[in-house]
């Protein structure tokens, strides 16, 4: 493809994009612009917020790999993501490249021995948008063993697109729709401290309840067994348990629901705001 081709398919996709803003179809119609400039893998949208867990806006991966890349991220590796850490460290670029942030160093970190070699990706670069209040967005791009990792030439192309993919972002972030949906607005920290304590307690076991707020917290088994000085296969009997009280079945499934939950914080009045959110109305 020719250069002018090139510029005038990303113009024509990225006004879709731009008529997308606010919609429901503006994920995937971005996601499709910028993978008709640079082959990418797995795409993924996530809202990263320092207190509360990540939850992914948008994805496209195969459900049988949906384990590896979401529930597993979910259940504590997102916090020593490279990326994670970034994106709440004041970044200063609106586009990263693995091996830029873990400095040659990834294989030999414990987030790449418990979670990211089981996810099969060959390379890995973002999209960051800072959001107002603190809050970020990345879209993450993937390229997966058989195409092979992103060459110079296409994370050039990468770095050329970041400027009006993260303004688009932000745009679509301001919103009212999504800004209802998605964000949690400053300044309610204790709110959200409350939410960790309260949420699950009135169909949960005193310790079903400490495992599910180290869980919301975002630690995996592990460190949840080493906090609670129990075995981890305890730890892993009441995760099923809690799961199977709360009626979920991963661990997006259970940060949507803790999340949905929080706009009955104050009708619950110090109560579980899960029993206001699944009562009838």
């Amino acid at each position: 493809m020719t250069d002018i081709k090139q510029l005038s398919k990303w113009n024509r996709d990225l006004s879709r994009a731009i008529a997308a803003l606010g919609g429901d179809n503006f994920f995937p119609t971005l996601v499709a612009a910028v993978g008709g400039q640079v082959a990418i893998d797995y795409p993924q949208v996530w809202l990263y917020h320092r207190d509360l867990p990540p939850r992914v806006l948008y994805h496209e991966i195969p459900r049988h790999a949906i384990a590896s890349q979401i529930d597993r991220y979910l259940d504590g590796p997102y916090r020593e993501d490279p990326f994670y850490q970034t994106s709440m460290q004041q970044p200063r670029s609106k586009v990263y490249r693995l091996s830029r942030v873990v400095m040659g160093n990834l294989e030999d970190s414990n987030y790449y021995r418990s979670y990211y070699a089981g996810t099969g990706t060959a390379d890995e670069a973002v999209f960051l948008s800072k959001l107002r209040g603190g809050s970020v967005i990345n879209l993450s791009m993937m390229r997966l063993p058989l195409r092979g990792a992103f060459s110079d030439q296409e994370y050039e192309m990468l770095y050329l697109l970041a400027e009006p993919v993260s303004e688009l972002i932000k745009t679509h972030s301001e919103h009212d729709g999504f800004a209802v949906r998605h964000l949690i607005q400053p300044g309610i920290d204790h709110q959200i401290d409350l939410a960790f304590r309260t949420f699950g307690k009135s169909l949960l076991s005193p310790r079903e309840k400490d495992v599910l707020e180290l869980m919301l917290r975002g630690y995996g088994t592990d460190v949840s067994a080493q906090r609670l000085a129990i075995a981890v296969e305890t730890v892993r009997r009441h995760r099923k348990s809690i799961y199977r009280k709360l009626d979920v079945s991963s661990q997006t499934d259970l940060f949507s629901l803790f999340l949905n939950a929080m706009s009955c914080l104050g009708a619950a009045a110090g109560s579980d705001p899960l029993s206001v959110y699944m009562s009838p109305r």
